[in-house]
């Protein structure tokens, strides 16, 4: 029984130290854009995510069409 609670603080102990060291690393060794910059990066993201879902949207009606017409041939 004793083992186990040993155990647990440990890995709390561990994960606790994982988090700060987390914290240290992004408030020290990461370089961040400015804010401009990520507006720009921003803006990229958004265009190509609009381009993508557009791309995906137009394919899933393609094949959508394609398997209605398969269908209507075979059935009717």
């Amino acid at each position: 029984m004793r083992l186990g609670l040993l155990v647990n603080r440990l890995k709390k102990r561990i994960m606790l130290t994982y988090i700060k060291e987390s914290f240290e690393e992004l408030k020290n060794n990461v370089t961040w854009p400015s804010w401009a910059e990520g507006q720009n990066l921003m803006v990229v993201v958004a265009v190509f995510t609009i381009l993508f879902s557009l791309a995906t949207w137009g394919v899933d009606s393609l094949f959508a069409e394609i398997i209605r017409l398969y269908f209507k041939n075979i059935v009717g």
